[in-house]
């Protein structure tokens, strides 16, 4: 089977930045291939290298078959992470302009409702909600009945209800044989639609598979996190790793010990354990490792020496230089 898009070692530099560096990924058409990275990684700049607005310094792309920049271009759909349509018009008068562009476009009307905006057709495109914006720049995207869907952080700025609208939606496209590239930061978000998903880092997808996959691989094992002031030496005969992570979950450092490698019907054995100790502790709570954990694990030192970098401590890029590049996922 052709892959519906190919890269191979895209490399794009911004003075002594690299924002890729030797990027490679191939998706089938009908997949939902997420993107995921810290901020700074590249995710957007491989996005505009595959849709011909980046040319790369290096490396090869091509979708549906053709360059980037040959491509029918009413085969595709791009939804970029800034997106300013006038707003003067309304949610309806703005997908019948894009629909406009197109010979065979889609109802606008229909579009509205596949985004769950039936009712919203008369309001102004500035008097809608942030996330009901985000839902009319999505179905921009839709109004030419794309084969291939490019979402730059589609539900950013979506409330639950709306989010799961364009899930739903994005789910039944794929269903009828698109195939969607999204980048997201919302790690429920790329478990629930995507097939596979990619982590770039410092420019390199420096993992590929699907969910289960990259969890297995590198999810590290269930967890019990107990909120607690107790020295590590408190734990010392428990029956299984025990350490007190740096981050933990949105917890402060030096709140939490986590102990691995622990199921279910061993936690009464810890709780046992805490009270024949007289150990002080506010929650417990027991995790399967996910797709964040996955996350933490690859990307999280990657963020930290980067963070290094622009605070110049190893004499690196500076902030200015990096913004300089326009790179902001």
């Amino acid at each position: 089977m052709t892959a519906v898009v190919e890269a191979t070692d895209l490399e794009k530099s911004y003075g002594e930045t690299d924002a890729l560096a030797g990027a490679s990924l191939s998706v089938e058409r009908g997949e939902v291939f997420a993107l995921i990275g810290p901020n700074g990684a590249g995710k957007t700049t491989l996005v505009r290298a595959l849709t011909g607005t980046t040319e790369p310094d290096d490396g090869t792309a091509r979708i549906l078959g053709n360059s980037p920049t040959a491509v029918d271009r009413s085969r595709i759909g791009v939804l970029p992470q800034e997106f300013s349509p006038p707003g003067r018009l309304s949610a309806r008068e703005l997908l019948s302009y894009y629909a406009g562009l197109y010979d065979d476009a889609r109802d606008s009307d229909a579009v509205l409702a596949a985004v769950g905006l039936a009712d919203s057709g008369d309001t102004w495109y500035e008097e809608l909600s942030g996330g009901q914006q985000r839902r009319v720049c999505v179905g921009s995207t839709l109004v030419n009945d794309p084969d291939l869907l490019f979402l730059d952080e589609p539900t950013t700025g979506i409330d639950p209800a709306g989010r799961r609208t364009v899930w739903r939606l994005i789910e039944e496209l794929t269903e009828g044989g698109t195939t969607v590239i999204l980048t997201t930061h919302d790690m429920a978000e790329a478990e629930r639609l995507a097939d596979r998903v990619g982590l770039l880092a410092d420019g390199r997808l420096v993992a590929q598979g699907t969910p289960a996959e990259l969890v297995r691989e590198h999810g590290g094992s269930s967890r019990l996190a107990i909120e607690t002031g107790a020295d590590l030496e408190a734990f010392a005969d428990l029956d299984h790793p025990v350490e007190r992570p740096e981050h933990d979950r949105g917890r402060a450092p030096g709140n939490a010990v986590v102990v691995r490698n622990i199921e279910p019907a061993e936690i009464g054995t810890v709780v046992d354990y805490l009270e024949d100790r007289t150990i002080t502790y506010t929650e417990l709570s027991w995790t399967e490792p996910d797709l964040e954990d996955v996350y933490l694990t690859l990307a999280e030192p990657t963020e930290h020496e980067r963070t290094d970098r622009f605070e110049g401590r190893d004499g690196g890029v500076g902030e200015t230089d990096l913004a300089r590049t326009g790179e902001t996922a």
